[in-house]
């Protein structure tokens, strides 16, 4: 959607200039903030039917595509080991940086955050190391629309898991009309997200109008901080952790991975989207780096829905950087709510555009953090969804890459099977 990154480049100057020279005028700023409020209960609206949808669709389409084989089983473990260690480098970057603390002190103060700290502390203390058992007692929850409707998205989740898990166990006209069903509710629910993010411009202006317009620019410097934190974690995941895959799993070259999947990178960090660089992403497979159309069938199209790396190492960092803000030392259970829920909501949400301001919200109310935080990260989001959209899509082409390559394809890359080395 690159119009709407103008848009939003608008919106931020507009909200910049509006803040500075409106100043703190009451009005100004009551009428700001609900415009605001209005766009991320909107967003709210839509967490739960789109990840249940998500989810459950997606599961089915694994489903469609052959099941969950050996190169099923093959392509989720590495979406979900390479997820998992993404989001491990993004706390790794948050915690060294400490974006989100200013002199020693948080930062939530001087950048308009309204929540008092000791209320978001009271709401987070069953979410200790104490606690840590809690974590896996919320995947199941007695009773799954007041789970729901309390936010404890965790449970909701793994129903989700489940259920789409069980269609694959249905009579095969019963599975089809659940497929149907649950992909048609993903499609609408796409629809009306992407509805919703085309007023993503009014809503940036609402929120970050009356941050200025209190703080001054106060709040450069800790976002600044964080932007490089996230671009350093990023940067790392891409040329660092997902190379070393290639290199020691898949035993191909790194650098020639990266020339034939250069232009699918770049089509993906303007357009910010999986699903749009996936034609681009199958063909530089197909044509460049010989990986055969067997494997790119099934790997890409499914990466496209539940592999996003960036994503997840994005989400996990915003939250954590607002916990800073905040002044609140997230306690390792707390942290480990933040990965799973990250992974688990990255799947979900995963080829919308700016999916990852849903899953957000659904991680800032599992860890039990306010929604307004969502508000700070907004004015550098469209930069940092070009980064982290690219960082998916590599993802996906290494995961192509390493499936073809332990499945015994010969040629990918120009280099013969792992037989046929191993017998050299």
């Amino acid at each position: 959607m690159p119009a709407l990154h103008w848009q939003v480049a608008a919106a931020l100057v507009a909200a910049a200039v509006a803040g500075s020279l409106i100043g703190p005028q009451p009005d100004f700023i009551a009428g700001c903030t609900f415009v605001g409020k209005i766009f991320l209960n909107a967003l709210k609206m839509v967490v739960v039917p789109l990840i249940v949808a998500a989810i459950i669709s997606g599961l089915s389409s694994v489903a469609d595509a052959g099941g969950l084989g050996r190169m099923g089983l093959k392509t989720l473990g590495y979406y979900l080991g390479t997820g998992l260690l993404a989001i491990v480098v993004g706390l790794l970057f948050i915690n060294l940086l400490s974006p989100g603390i200013i002199d020693g002190k948080p930062a939530g103060p001087s950048i308009g955050l309204a929540q008092d700290t000791q209320a978001v502390v009271g709401k987070i203390e069953d979410k200790g190391a104490g606690e840590f058992l809690k974590v896996f007692e919320l995947m199941f929850p007695p009773n799954i629309i007041e789970a729901a409707a309390d936010g404890q998205m965790l449970g909701l989740i793994c129903f989700s898991l489940l259920f789409g898990a069980f269609i694959m166990k249905l009579p095969e006209k019963a599975a089809t009309v659940q497929r149907q069903f649950w992909s048609g509710l993903y499609d609408v629910m796409t629809g009306m997200t992407r509805l919703i993010m085309m007023f993503a411009p009014i809503g940036v202006f609402g929120l970050v109008s009356p941050i200025i317009a209190q703080t001054g620019w106060a709040a450069a410097g800790p976002l600044a901080k964080f932007v490089a934190a996230v671009l350093l974690a990023l940067s790392t995941h891409m040329f660092i952790t997902l190379p070393l895959v290639l290199r020691f799993v898949a035993r191909v070259s790194p650098l020639a991975h990266f020339r034939a999947m250069w232009p699918a990178i770049t089509t993906a960090f303007s357009t910010s989207s999986s699903a749009a660089t996936l034609p681009v992403t199958i063909q530089c497979m197909e044509d460049k780096a010989g990986v055969p159309k067997s494997v790119t069938s099934f790997v890409l199209p499914i990466g496209t829905t539940v592999n996003t790396d960036g994503s997840a190492l994005y989400e996990g960092a915003v939250v954590m950087f607002i916990a800073q803000c905040y002044g609140i030392d997230l306690s390792f259970g707390a942290q480990f709510l933040i990965v799973s829920t990250a992974l688990l909501t990255a799947i979900g949400v995963a080829g919308i555009p700016s999916a990852s301001l849903v899953a957000i919200a659904v991680i800032l109310g599992a860890v039990g953090l306010p929604l307004e935080g969502i508000g700070l990260v907004l004015a550098v989001d469209r930069v940092l969804d070009m980064c982290r959209t690219s960082v998916n899509v590599f993802g996906d082409s290494c995961c192509a890459v390493t499936v073809a390559r332990l499945e015994g394809e010969d040629g990918v890359l120009g280099e013969p099977s792992l037989r046929a080395s191993r017998q050299a």
